[in-house]
């Protein structure tokens, strides 16, 4: 008996000793790898300012005409590869990230969300893409559902309860949309802001419809008008989504395979979409966008002329005019760089075939 409790004394304290030594070992692991990652930073950090010094200088000699044109666009080109070995690969994980809105920070708390590996990054973004595919086939069967149960079994007017059911399914959906966004532009991704401005707009309308109680009296059909339109608008919306997340996505994939993109980069809006894509898809936006601000125009008419006066009515009006605006502009814009960008490759390629 006391041999065993002297024996189970002596692993004890070699258990103890091996435990001080293993933290001591970690500890200077610790200490080094700081020491390794704050040497690297350093250095990317040194190579990103380079690269947009080239860049500029760059730019400043084809300006004055005292860099030949093939010798600056195989600059260029080497310039855009070595920044795409930068932003894509582990790099990334050095270089100074966006910084952290007050969304996040109101949902998550002060915790980091920017991944230190590159397939973390990978993983975020594709979860994103499956809840964007999942979002899109929702998005058009919810509606559709509601709308046809409407016809067929509620004689033309909806119940409350499974349009509020509908209203806080889309507070959800955008809450989970804008999350993502903000986590895949600290990340690297290039989302543009007002697309999470968008849902941040959406997220308030959801919110607000939530608490905008649906009658049922004989002049039904008048007052939900607006609903009816809504729905309508989502279905066109799911079908909208669902072309950008099939099509667009494949020209993505290419821009990344040409390092024209970022492998965090997504598809959303009118972006990385080719000229037959564009044909197709902007004529559906911009009837998307005008058939939105149509759905709160004839909220704020409602509201106005006394037909359905809560503010509720008039506040969801309101936002779907601004959203409506806001995405036409930002479609318009980014329409207007892709035009630019087009004209100057046919004037370098003119340039290019004259020399």
């Amino acid at each position: 008996m006391t041999a065993s409790a002297e024996n189970i004394e002596e692993e004890v304290g070699r258990v103890v000793e091996d435990a001080k030594e293993l933290q001591d070992m970690v500890a200077n692991h610790i200490s080094k790898t700081s020491s390794e990652e704050q040497f690297l930073r350093q250095r990317a950090l040194s190579l990103d300012s380079s690269i947009h010094r080239l860049r500029s200088l760059l730019d400043s000699l084809l300006s004055h005409k005292l860099l030949d044109l093939k010798l600056a666009d195989k600059l260029d080109e080497d310039l855009q590869k070595a920044r795409c070995i930068m932003v894509d690969g582990d790099i990334a994980s050095l270089l100074p990230s966006n910084v952290q809105g007050r969304f996040l920070r109101m949902f998550l708390g002060p915790i980091n969300v920017r991944a230190s590996r590159k397939d973390v990054q990978l993983k975020v973004k594709e979860e994103y893409n499956s809840y964007r595919d999942r979002t899109a086939l929702l998005f058009l069967l919810f509606p559709s559902m509601l709308l046809i149960l409407r016809s067929w079994v509620w004689a033309g007017c909806l119940p409350a309860f499974p349009v509020q059911l509908y209203q806080a399914w889309l507070l959800f959906l955008y809450t989970g949309l804008a999350l993502r966004e903000n986590i895949l532009r600290v990340n690297g991704s290039d989302i543009r802001p007002w697309w999470i401005y968008h849902h941040y707009c959406a997220m308030i309308m959801a919110l607000v419809s939530l608490t905008w109680e649906i009658k049922g009296p004989t002049d039904c059909a008048q007052k939900q008008r607006g609903v009816q339109l809504f729905l309508q608008w989502a279905m066109m919306q799911g079908v909208a989504m669902l072309l950008q997340n099939r099509y667009q996505r494949q020209r993505l994939y290419t821009r990344i395979a040409l390092g024209k993109a970022k492998r965090m980069d997504v598809v959303w809006g009118e972006t990385a979409g080719v000229d037959g894509q564009l044909w197709l898809l902007c004529p559906i936006l911009f009837i998307l966008q005008g058939f939105e601000a149509y759905v709160g125009l004839l909220l704020l008419r409602t509201a106005f002329v006394g037909v359905v006066s809560e503010w509720q009515v008039i506040f969801c009006g309101f936002l779907l005019v601004v959203m409506a605006v806001g995405n036409f502009v930002n479609t318009v814009q980014t329409l207007m760089a892709k035009s630019r960008f087009k004209a100057k490759m046919r004037r370098t390629k003119s340039k290019q075939e004259l020399d």
